[in-house]
Formats: structure tokens, C-alpha cells, sequence
């Protein structure tokens, strides 16, 4: 079929071209649209996200301001000199004439500062009484607000003091900021070394452009639908990140994969339009199928449902789909107007780098099939050994720490935490849901009652603050002593979820620890089943592919070996701190959505060199039925352009791995650890070295399965 398909683009190009870039066109249009990017706050269904939904519609409920509003968004100003004391008239005066402009300004609402009332706003001053914050409330609400939140924040200047804004508002809105610096300096860095990488592989500046081209295409396309979803359903500023990240690595290395093809056909004599057919019915398979195990990979963070991972799974694979498409179209359409000229303007280059078999491939792998334990047990043992810090991951839900330590509202944070009494503690707030009675009746107070004397009694508890009754729920907050993301943090919230439940109700715990268990507890309990899915269906795939029982459930086996390593990198590096100073962030324990995103993304993108490898043995098999020789065949074929998309690959996660939020960092350097092992030691020693021991048992495959399996094979007339 793709044979034939390869053969109508042929004779169709300028058709099949122009409805590419009509394509192109209309994704343009709805990037040029945008739309509104923004995580969920909470999983809405945990025990932390119904006690804040209740607080916000029994406690919190809107109530009309004079000018009609609805209640607005807080944020903090934190004023500091290094000469002046917060009670010296000339700081007075100098932080009230920053303030000025706010106090003028419509959008604001409520401005409170430590000269409103000194006896009663202690916490607003710090301990070296030279720094206060001012906390300033505005009419709207965040996401409506995040829009003038910089106009607003570049009217508060001072010649005298130092100003750092600081909380939610501002810490989200340097975040999206900075994920765009992110993406446009990891398109900067990534493109350059993509196009370098690719002219020495093809030897010609035409043949480099080409993939590079594609993989524009591709990020145009992706971000188009990225917007255009955003319309329909919540969207995830990361998206963006995450479909330059994956669009551009894929798209680049199956271009890669069907131009080399078409240039080795026609280096064999084959006419263009011959060439191009055998390419797209070998080359444009291996991306089919590539690019399915990829979709497969990015489709189990569906199952996380109600977090910012859902619209990153489709996001994913938007662009992943964009990629194949335009690989499939696109690229042989300006194969087929290019012919010879694929090969113009030629660089020089030593002799075998951009053409022809070295021999080096096939020497390695006949060398590691004549010894296959002694390579393998030591591989495998290292493999394992990287992965092994793996061991002490802990989970946490980002803070502002996910910052560089220059970002302003990071500087903060830091300066709150440090200088600010209180600022280093935490509150968990305690809600007594009473569905149909009033909170206020004698047995419903005296339940309250004896509930705020048990939590009083609990370790690390300093107070407990006054109840407050409305609607049907009662809320009281137990400040702890200790910070929201420590071990003892959350002890108190197990322990006061283990209080008995009012007989005809039920005690809710909300918090940023208990959005922190809740979020760890719901990404392990779906990850099982995530896995499960990516896993069943990656098997299936495979077995289409190959028409084989045992080489899927390998391939599986080889995957899992690249993300334990990946995982272990994580841990050594993030939360340990190996390499901070070297990579600008600040050590911390990981965000529980990094190692899904990790899994699902490597996963799938580790299948890349898997399919391309395994299809090229499988037409080397076919033809000989020899094993041992298909598979020193195979890798020598193949085990170059291997090579060279994964240092693509790699190029392109490390520009993300510059990224200055911790996230994006950490999900780059991952990925780069992951595909690096993956295209090495695992493809260049542990597959062929574990073909040889399985000898023809590769191929097996039960009769009622193989006879039942669709017929996928393309069995190539030639092997030169």
C-alpha cells in the first residue's frame, strides 16, 4: 500500500505538495489565534479538591462588591533596604510613593500595608526589621488578571527600595513567561546542531534542509492544534513545550529515515520514482509504525483525567500525527520534485561519512554475537546500576523553587520564607461537611469541638485557628511548624484524616500538603493502568510489524532498561543536586508529573530506533532466513542513521534541558539520558547480543496468531 502510495505522490507531487501547504496555511492561522493556556489547579475529584470546592461555594461564595465585582486575586510586594528600617520615615515615605500608582489604579481593590496598623500587622514585618510586605488585592480573578498582572507590576518603582512581587499571581506569570524563553531558546539551540548533525550524515546541504524543513512543518502544525484544542478544553501552558520538544525530534528523524532510504535506492541505480516507492514501503513503514508506538506512548497520560497531563497526551499526539502526515505527504512530494538533486550541493567530507557502509556496524555486532553473555551481563549491570537512585525518589507537587534563583518572584519567595515570621510554616485546613444540617447545632459544635482538641494534641501542631460556620460546612486551620512539602507535613494530614467522620457527615482536609498526597496518590493509582495500556498496545503493534511473539515482548524489555536509567539520572541530579551549579536550578524533590511524563514520551520515542532497527533485520531475515546474519546486516544498514537521530534527539532535549523552569529541564534531561543509552548500549550491544541467544526463536510467533495477523510485511524484491 505505501509502496503504491509512494508511486502517486510521484506522479502527483505539485498536487500533493500544494494541499501540504495548504495545510501549513491553515495550522499558521490558528497559531496566529492562540488561545488561553492554564493548568487546573487540583485534581477536582481528590479528598483536597471537593474541601477547596466546598470552602469556594459554602464559605467563600461571591459576595457583590460596591462597584459590582466579584472578589478578586491577592498578591504580595515585598519592600527591603539594606540602610533603612521599615519605621524610618524616609522608608515610609519612599514605599507609599510606590504604591501610588496602584492605589489610583481601577483594578485594584484593597491595598494593605504594615502602616495601616503596626500593633496589629506584625507578620508583615521582617525579623531584621528592614523589609515588609505589602499585600495588594485586585477586582479579578486570576486568569483574567494574569494579563495586566506586568502592566500593573512596572508601575510600582522605587530609586530607595528593593521591590520583589511575590505569591500565585506573579509566580504563575513568570512561569508561562519563562516556558516561552524556554521554547524559543531550545529552538535556537536545537535547529543549528540538528542542521550540522544532518549534513554530516548526508554529506549535502539539500539533503539537511530537507528533514529540517519538515520538522518546522510539523511544530507549525502542532501548535495550531495545540490552540485549536485549547478552544475546546482546558490546555496546559507546558503543551507548548512538550509538541516542540516531541514534534520536532520525530518529524526530524523520520525524514531522516525515508530520505536516507530514497538516497540509497537511487546511489543503487533505481530510477526517482522507483527509488521513492521502495522507500516509503520500507522507510515510510518503519514510520507508520514508529509513528503509532509514539501516539501509543503519549496516549496513557489520558488516563490522568482531571491534571495538566490529559491535554499533554493529546497535545503529544497532535503533533506526532502532524509529523507522520507530513512525512507521508509533504516530504515524498518534495522527494519526488527534488529526483537527483536530493544530492546538490555536496560538502566534503571524509570518505564513508555520508555514504556507503563503513563495515564498523556489522564488525560490532558479529563481535558482540561471537561473545553475546560478555556483553550482555556487564551492559545490562550498568544499566541497572544508573537506575539504581531511582530508589530514593520522592514526589512533591512544584513550588516556586521550580523557578531559576534569579527569577524575581522566586527572589520572593526566597525572602519571605527566609526573613518573614510564620512564612516557613504551613496550614492544613480541616473541613466538617455537614450535607443536610446546619454546622451550628449543638451535636455538630460539639463534634467540632472535640476535633479541634484532637488535632491540638497532634505532633508538630502550633495552633488551631477559630472555627468559621456558613452554609453547610465548618472550617478550622492547624498551622504546623514545619514547611508544606516536608515528611511531617504530611504525618499531620494522615493523622487528621484519621479522625472519625461526624456521624452525618464527613472530614474533608484541603492544603498544599494535602494536594500534595492527594496528586501522588492519584498519579500511582492510574499509573498501573496507564502502563498496563501503553504497554498491551505497544506489544500489539509490534506484533503487526514483525509477525513475531518474542521480539515485541524484547523490545518491551529494552525500553524499560532506558527509562530505569532515565529515572535514575533524575533522582542523582534533581533531587540529589548533582550538577545544580552547573544547570541553574535548585535541588528538590521531583514533581510526581514528571516521571509520567518521562515514561510515556521515552516509551514511545525509544520505539523509534527499535522499529527502524528491527524492520531492517526483518527485510535482512526474510530474505536469508540466516539470524546471525540478518542481524549484522541489519545494524550495519541501519545502526549509522541510528546513530545519527539519536544525537538529533539528544540535540534537541538538551536545548530544552537549558530550560530555566524545573520541569521542562528535568523532563529534557531525561529524555537526552534516555535516547543516549537507548541508541548505544542498548541497540548496539544488548539487542544484537540477545538475538543471537534467541537465534530463530526471535521470529516465533503461535500459528493461530500469525496465520490471523493482518499481512503488513514488505518483503523487498532487492537487497543490494
Amino acid at each position: 500500500m505505501l509502496e503504491a502510495w509512494g508511486r502517486i505522490v510521484h506522479r502527483r507531487r505539485w498536487f500533493v505538495l500544494a494541499a501540504s501547504l495548504v495545510l501549513l496555511a491553515a495550522s499558521g492561522v490558528l497559531a496566529a489565534r492562540g488561545g488561553e493556556l492554564q493548568n487546573p489547579d487540583a485534581v477536582v475529584s481528590s479528598e483536597s479538591g471537593r474541601a477547596s470546592a466546598l470552602i469556594n461555594s459554602e464559605l467563600n461564595s461571591p459576595q457583590p462588591l460596591p462597584t459590582g465585582a466579584p472578589p478578586g486575586t491577592t498578591f504580595l510586594l515585598v519592600f527591603r533596604s539594606d540602610a533603612l528600617l521599615v519605621t524610618d520615615p524616609a522608608f515610609q515615605r519612599a514605599l507609599l510613593d510606590a504604591i501610588a500608582p496602584l492605589r489610583s489604579d481601577a483594578r485594584v481593590q484593597t491595598i494593605r500595608t504594615y502602616y495601616d496598623a503596626p500593633t496589629q500587622s506584625a507578620a508583615l514585618l521582617s525579623r531584621d526589621g528592614r523589609a515588609t510586605i505589602v499585600s495588594v488585592t485586585l477586582r479579578d480573578v486570576r486568569s483574567i488578571a494574569d494579563h495586566y498582572y506586568e502592566e500593573l507590576r512596572a508601575t510600582v518603582r522605587s530609586d530607595t527600595l528593593t521591590v520583589l512581587a511575590t505569591s500565585n499571581l506573579p509566580i504563575n506569570h513568570e512561569i508561562n513567561k519563562t516556558l516561552n524563553a524556554d521554547l524559543q531558546r531550545a529552538e535556537v539551540v536545537s535547529l543549528p546542531f540538528a542542521l550540522l548533525l544532518l549534513v554530516l550524515v548526508f554529506g549535502t546541504i539539500v539533503g539537511a534542509l530537507v528533514p529540517i524543513g519538515v520538522g518546522v512543518l510539523a511544530i507549525v502544525g502542532g501548535i495550531g492544534g495545540v490552540f485549536a484544542l485549547s478552544h475546546l478544553t482546558d490546555v496546559s501552558p507546558y503543551a507548548l513545550n512538550i509538541v516542540t520538544l516531541v514534534g520536532l525530534g520525530t518529524a526530524i528523524d523520520y525524514s531522516l529515515f525515508i530520505v536516507s532510504r530514497f538516497r540509497e535506492e537511487l546511489g543503487h541505480g533505481s530510477s526517482p520514482e522507483d527509488a521513492l516507492a521502495r522507500a516509503m514501503a520500507t522507510a515510510g513503514r518503519a514510520v507508520v509504525f514508529s509513528g503509532l508506538t509514539v501516539a501509543i506512548g503519549l496516549s496513557g497520560m489520558l488516563f490522568f483525567e482531571g491534571t495538566f497531563l490529559s491535554s499533554l497526551g493529546v497535545a503529544g499526539a497532535i503533533v506526532v500525527a502532524v509529523a507522520v502526515l507530513y512525512a507521508l505527504t509533504f516530504l515524498p512530494a518534495l522527494l519526488a520534485i527534488l529526483g537527483q538533486n536530493i544530492n546538490s550541493l555536496r560538502v566534503p567530507l571524509p570518505r564513508g561519512r555520508a555514504n556507503g557502509a563503513t563495515g564498523f556496524w556489522r564488525r560490532l555486532a558479529t563481535s558482540v554475537m561471537r561473545r553475546p553473555f560478555l556483553v550482555l551481563v556487564p551492559t545490562v549491570a550498568f544499566v541497572v546500576i544508573a537506575g539504581s537512585p531511582f530508589l530514593e525518589f520522592r514526589m512533591a507537587n512544584a513550588d516556586p523553587r521550580t523557578l531559576p534563583p534569579q527569577a524575581e518572584s522566586r527572589r520572593g519567595y526566597d525572602e519571605l520564607v527566609a526573613n518573614f515570621p510564620g512564612q516557613e510554616q504551613s496550614t492544613v485546613t480541616a473541613v466538617a461537611y455537614f450535607p443536610g444540617g446546619d454546622p451550628g447545632s449543638p451535636a455538630h459544635a460539639d463534634y467540632v469541638k472535640a476535633t479541634t482538641a484532637s488535632i491540638k494534641t497532634l505532633p508538630n501542631v502550633l495552633s488551631v485557628g477559630a472555627p468559621r460556620t456558613a452554609g453547610r460546612v465548618t472550617v478550622f486551620g492547624a498551622v504546623s511548624a514545619k514547611p508544606a512539602s516536608t515528611d511531617e507535613a504530611r504525618d499531620l494530614v494522615t493523622a487528621i484524616r484519621a479522625l472519625p467522620d461526624p456521624p452525618d457527615g464527613e472530614l474533608l482536609v484541603t492544603g498544599q500538603t494535602a494536594f500534595d498526597l492527594d496528586t501522588i496518590d492519584f498519579i500511582a493509582s492510574h499509573s498501573v493502568r496507564a502502563i498496563a495500556f501503553v504497554m498491551g498496545l505497544t506489544l500489539v503493534a509490534l506484533f503487526l510489524l514483525l509477525r513475531s511473539f518474542v521480539l515485541p515482548l524484547k523490545a518491551v524489555l529494552m525500553n524499560l532498561l532506558s527509562i530505569t536509567a532515565s529515572f535514575g539520572a533524575l533522582v542523582w541530579i534533581f533531587e540529589q543536586g548533582h550538577l545544580a551549579e552547573q544547570l541553574n536550578f535548585t535541588p528538590q524533590s521531583i514533581d510526581p508529573s514528571v516521571p509520567v511524563i518521562l515514561f510515556c514520551i521515552v516509551f514511545g520515542l525509544s520505539m523509534d530506533y527499535e522499529v527502524l532497527l528491527l524492520s531492517r533485520i526483518q527485510e535482512e531475515y526474510q530474505r536469508t532466513g540466516d539470524n546471525t546474519r540478518a542481524v549484522a546486516e541489519g545494524l550495519e544498514r541501519s545502526g549509522r542513521l541510528i546513530t545519527a537521530a539519536a544525537l538529533i534527539m539528544v540535540a534537541v532535549f538538551v536545548g530544552f534541558a537549558l530550560a530555566d523552569v524545573v520541569i521542562i529541564k528535568s523532563v529534557g534531561v531525561g529524555m537526552a539520558v534516555a535516547v543516549a543509552l537507548d541508541a548505544t548500549l542498548v541497540r548496539a550491544l544488548i539487542v544484537p547480543a540477545t538475538m543471537r541467544l534467541l537465534g530463530r526463536a526471535n521470529w516465533w510467533a503461535p500459528s493461530f496468531m500469525a496465520r490471523r495477523a493482518p499481512v503488513l510485511d514488505a518483503v523487498p524484491e532487492r537487497v543490494a
